[in-house]
């Protein structure tokens, strides 16, 4: 995260004096948190402000091709409710559409092995394959 982070800065052209304000922290602490591979979700929030950009996004977008759906019954207590907010939809944002689509493109892999490992209805593949399909028969 850390890395990402200062690749933005560089990206920004901002100095670490104007990051160091903002955060209310000293140089040193600034260098440390440039090479930590994970950071306090506050100065992400704080930083993502700044910046202009979702750090957040890189952990919903691993959770979206690796992590179970919520209606798939792993650990299943029955009537038990979340106090935290629910959220009815995944997130799939159009870089991992289009990632997805590439490797059944490219043969790397199955509609099946999609299906298998990222957790995507089938219902949802296959309309992402014909909604993308006709985009790309325009272009």
């Amino acid at each position: 995260m850390g890395n990402l982070i200062s690749q933005r800065v560089k990206e920004r052209g901002f100095d670490s004096f104007r990051i160091c304000k903002f955060l209310k922290c000293t140089d040193p602490e600034w260098k440390s948190m440039q090479s930590q591979k994970s950071l306090d979700t506050d100065i992400v929030l704080k930083l993502s402000i700044l910046l202009e950009y979702d750090f957040f996004r890189i952990y919903s977008q691993y959770l979206i091709l690796y992590a179970p759906q919520a209606n798939v019954h792993y650990n299943n207590v029955a009537n038990k409710q979340s106090l935290l907010p629910y959220y009815r939809k995944n997130i799939y944002t159009k870089e991992v559409v289009d990632f997805i689509l590439e490797q059944i493109e490219n043969g790397a892999k199955t509609k099946a092995q999609i299906i298998e490992e990222y957790k995507i209805p089938k219902t949802t593949l296959y309309k992402w394959i014909s909604k993308y399909h006709q985009f790309k028969k325009q272009e």
